[in-house]
Parts: C-alpha cells; sequence; structure tokens
C-alpha cells in the first residue's frame, strides 16, 4: 500500500490527475486513505471529470475530518459538497450540507475563514432575489473575513461575487474592475486549483452576458492554456466558449470542432456541457444553411437542458416559417425576465417581426435593447442596438436616421472583430442606398457583404442577397423581401389562403403583408397591386 499511496502523492504533486487518481485509488483500496489522502483522491477525481467520484471521496473526508477532531477541515468539505450539489441543481441537498456546516461552526469562538465561505451562499441567495446591495454588502463582509484569514481563495470568491452583482446593476465598469482584480490573482497562481478553475469559468460568463467580448476572449485563451493538459472539469466549458468566440471571429469550421471536441471532452460528465456545444454546433449549421444537422443539434441542446433559444427561432425564419419562428421567439420573451438574458432574445426578435411584416412589433424590442445597451455601455451590446434600429428605421422609411444607425453598427462590429454581422450591417446600408436611388453606393455596400458571406460559406445570406440585388425596383419604393414576394403572388391572381399555404404562414400574415404593400405604394386594390407588380416587370 505504501508505494501505491507514494506514487498516488508524486503524480498529484506533480499535477498529474489521471495518475493521482488511479494510484490514490488503489492504495485506499488497500487500506482506507486518512482524510488528506481522501481529499487529494476528491480533487484528483473532479479534475478528470469523475464527479459522482469526487462526491463520494469527499464526504468520506468530511467524516475522517470530523473524527479526528478537524472540525474546520469537516466544515470546509461540507461547504464544497454544498456548493458542487447547489451547481448540479440539487438544491435540497446542497442546503443541507451547507446547514450541517453551519452547525459544526457554532462552537467556534474564534473567527475563521469558514464563517466567510458560508456567507457566499447567501450572497448568491440574495442575487438570485435582485437584493443587490444587500448582496454586495454580504460579499463584501465575506471578501473582509478572507483578508483578515489570509484566504485568498475565499477574497477571490467574495470579490468576483461583488464584481458580478455591480455588472448585473449596470455598474459595468466598476464590475469589470472588480473581476479584473480576481483574475490578477489567477494569474499570479495564488489560488487552488479548483477556486482557480471556477473564477476562471465564472469570469468569462460574466464578460459574455454584458457582451464584454474583449475580455472573454483574453480570459478563454487564458483558461486554455491553464486547464489543456488534464482538467476534464474545465477543458469541455473552456472549449465551448472557444467555439462561440471562434464563430464570432469568422473561423465558422473551426468552431464547429472545437464544439465537438467539447463534446467528446464531457461525454458522460457534464451534460448542461454537452448540450451547450451541440448549441454551438447548431448556430454554424444554421449560419451556413444546413438547416436539417442545425435542427437536430438544437434539439440535442433542448434534451440537454439548453434553451435553443434564439437559434432554433432564426432557423424557422430561414426556413420560411415565419409564424412558427414569432411564435418561438415570443415564449422565449416571455419567459425571460432577466435583462441581459433578453438582450440575447431582442434583435432576433427584431428581425423575425420585420420579416412578418410587423413594424410596430419590433419597434418595442428595438428600445429596449437600445436602453439595455445604455445601461450596460458596451462595444457589442451597441452594435446590436444600432442594427436593429437600423433595421427598423428602413421599415419605416426613414433612410437617412437608417444609414447613421447602420454606420455606427458597422463600426463597433469592426471593432469587435465580428465579420458576419459587420456584413449584415453592410448588406442593410446597401439596401438603403438602393431606396435612395444611390445604386452605386448600394452595389459597393452590397458586394462587399457578399464578399464576407461567400468567404464564410453563409448560403441563406448569399440567396438572400441576391434576390434583393435583382429587386432594386421593389426596394426603391421600400418592400420588403417578403412582400415582394406576396406582390408576385397576388400578381399571379392567388388568394390570400393560397398565399398562406405558399409561404407557410398564416392567413392573418398575408393580410399584414397586404396592408403594408398598399400604404407603401400608395393603392388600395389588389388589382392596382397587380397592374404595379407588371409595370415594374416583377412577373
Amino acid at each position: 500500500m505504501t508505494g501505491e499511496l507514494e506514487r498516488g502523492r508524486a503524480h498529484y504533486e506533480r499535477q498529474e490527475w489521471t495518475g493521482a487518481f488511479r494510484g490514490l485509488s488503489r492504495a485506499d483500496r488497500a487500506a482506507p486513505l486518512a482524510a488528506r489522502d481522501l481529499e487529494w483522491l476528491a480533487m484528483s477525481a473532479y479534475l478528470i471529470g469523475r464527479d459522482d467520484d469526487y462526491m463520494r471521496v469527499l464526504e468520506r473526508a468530511h467524516q475522517a475530518h470530523l473524527d479526528s477532531g478537524e472540525r474546520r477541515r469537516a466544515v470546509r468539505c461540507a461547504f464544497w459538497l454544498g456548493f458542487r450539489l447547489f451547481l448540479r441543481g440539487e438544491v435540497g441537498r446542497a442546503t443541507g450540507w451547507f446547514a450541517r456546516a453551519q452547525r459544526l461552526l457554532e462552537g467556534e469562538s474564534r473567527e475563521c475563514a469558514e464563517q466567510g465561505y458560508l456567507l457566499t451562499p447567501l450572497v448568491e441567495q440574495q442575487i438570485a432575489a435582485g437584493e443587490w446591495e444587500a448582496a454586495y454588502a454580504c460579499a463584501a463582509r465575506a471578501a473582509d473575513i478572507g483578508e483578515r484569514c489570509g484566504d485568498a481563495d475565499l477574497i477571490a470568491c467574495a470579490r468576483h461575487q461583488q464584481g458580478r452583482i455591480r455588472v448585473e446593476q449596470g455598474r459595468v465598469e466598476e464590475g469589470l474592475a472588480l473581476l479584473d482584480e480576481v483574475m490578477v490573482a489567477v494569474g499570479a497562481g495564488e489560488l487552488s486549483l479548483l477556486v482557480t478553475g471556477l473564477m476562471y469559468c465564472s469570469v468569462i460568463q460574466a464578460c459574455q452576458a454584458v457582451y464584454a467580448l474583449g475580455r472573454a476572449r483574453e480570459w478563454t485563451a487564458a483558461l486554455t492554456r491553464w486547464c489543456e493538459p488534464q482538467m476534464a472539469a474545465f477543458t469541455g466549458v473552456c472549449r465551448v466558449h472557444r467555439a462561440e468566440i471562434l464563430q464570432l471571429h469568422g473561423d465558422w469550421q473551426g468552431a464547429i470542432e472545437e464544439a465537438q471536441r467539447a463534446r467528446e471532452r464531457v461525454e458522460g460528465i457534464s451534460k448542461r456541457t454537452a448540450a451547450a456545444a451541440f448549441y454551438q454546433q447548431a448556430e454554424v449549421h444554421r449560419l451556413r444553411g444546413e438547416f436539417a444537422v442545425a435542427a437536430q443539434a438544437y434539439r440535442s441542446a433542448s434534451d440537454g437542458g439548453f434553451d435553443p433559444q434564439p437559434g432554433l427561432a432564426l432557423l424557422r425564419l430561414a426556413e420560411g416559417r415565419v409564424d412558427a419562428a414569432a411564435a418561438a421567439i415570443g415564449r422565449a420573451l416571455g419567459a425571460t425576465t432577466d435583462r441581459l438574458a433578453r438582450a440575447r432574445l431582442l434583435p432576433a426578435c427584431v428581425e423575425i417581426m420585420l420579416a412578418a411584416g410587423d413594424v410596430p412589433g419590433a419597434d418595442g424590442p428595438c428600445s429596449e435593447l437600445e436602453s439595455t445597451a445604455q445601461t450596460f455601455n458596451t462595444d457589442a451590446l451597441g452594435a446590436m442596438a444600432a442594427q436593429a434600429r437600423g433595421a427598423v428605421q428602413l421599415a419605416h422609411g426613414a433612410v437617412e436616421a437608417a444609414l447613421c444607425s447602420l454606420r455606427r453598427a458597422f463600426d463597433l462590429w469592426q471593432k469587435a472583430e465580428a465579420p458576419y454581422y459587420a456584413a449584415r450591417a453592410r448588406e442593410l446600408t446597401g439596401l438603403g442606398c438602393q431606396s435612395l436611388g444611390d445604386h452605386e453606393g448600394a452595389a459597393l455596400e452590397l458586394e462587399a457583404a457578399g464578399a464576407v458571406y461567400r468567404k464564410l460559406g453563409a448560403m441563406p445570406d448569399l440567396a438572400r442577397l441576391a434576390s434583393a440585388q435583382g429587386a432594386a425596383p421593389g426596394l426603391r419604393h421600400g418592400l420588403t423581401k417578403r412582400e415582394l414576394q406576396v406582390l408576385r403572388l397576388v400578381a399571379a391572381g392567388d388568394t390570400n389562403k393560397a398565399i398562406a399555404v405558399e409561404l407557410f404562414v398564416s392567413e392573418r400574415t398575408i393580410e399584414r403583408h397586404l396592408s403594408n404593400i398598399f400604404t407603401k405604394l400608395d393603392l388600395s386594390t389588389r388589382a392596382a397591386a397587380t397592374a404595379w407588380a407588371y409595370e415594374h416587370d416583377l412577373i
């Protein structure tokens, strides 16, 4: 047993987690390990993704510390058991372990770091309830205890909670500064392995939530370097973050491959991470026009507990199922109250409402997105809001204002190194130029957008662009692509019901499109609309 134990310990010291797990496990089978070695075995299990083994062994370590009179160490184990259960969604069991830890501390006469750790679940409860200042004050108390007790892990956990709180409050600069402070400790190697990984993941998620894309990219690269060797507990999450960043920067094939590696890494370990990886793959397949594959990937994401919106709604839109898209995005927004979570859905809502011909229905989501962007004040949110506003202004016929909004969106997307979204802004700019009769300017913008779409393999966007470039007469009168489709079918003699069947939408949607067509062309009858279509060579 001694040989196996020493080998397991040596592997652990060298951060060879698989070897440490195997060696310490063999030693434990020969004779039960002491409390410290059980903690090492538990951590080795965690870092190679054996979550159930981690929980089982850590519970044994807790009991071993109690048996030897090491009450504070037992409390520390109980806290991490509760924390892991909380992350797994097992709130009842988590609360039980936190309560046990609190009870074990009742006899402590002196301040200790464990008291600070047990404040952090209370902070999370207060955050969930929207009690921001109470949560911030509680996290500050935990950080102060960490300072007095010299516990770097506790300080980092509490400071990162304070940073998240300020970000959620819209005090983004202050919040990101606190998160940056935490990452200084991470980069200096001052934290334990467990807390280092947790801080990386949580800080990256906080940056992505407010679209602080530069920071998210920076910390994801650092996380990749740190966890790549053997840490399955963090590598899968890291790869999902990388896939999202690769997609944003236009490496779509790299994004699919990275998401696939994430799925392989967490197979049998984290269903949630695998589901997030499926979603990233679905997004690229949708953008490429691989709709059947995208639909299956969105379904797999949903099966794993990851909300497939807004991607699935945008897929339905791309398939021409506008009513289904509108219903899906409406349901998602109705079930979402968090401002930043809603910001993720709002651009899709604006796009879908405009495609449905419901311009007033796009105004509200657009204004909400602008309000959120103003509150959180990051470049990517600003780009999203400006692009949505430009699209709505085009639909209202306020072309000059739209071009200003779209120029701002393009500049911000360029700054974020997001070529696809920058190309979408240029496409809309080209349509605006067409409606003003500036065909040379329109050609420059549309050709530039098309070059990006071809490079990325964005086939649905190329098809839409080709349709727009061939529909200049209609665009000069402000008709959308969908309105032109409806007008052609009206001119061909189809009834509203037949057109609805042809376009996979409701008759009510067709009626709305016709109302928009009549308004934009200053017409009042189907016969007049048919005559206009023939006059402008649309038939």
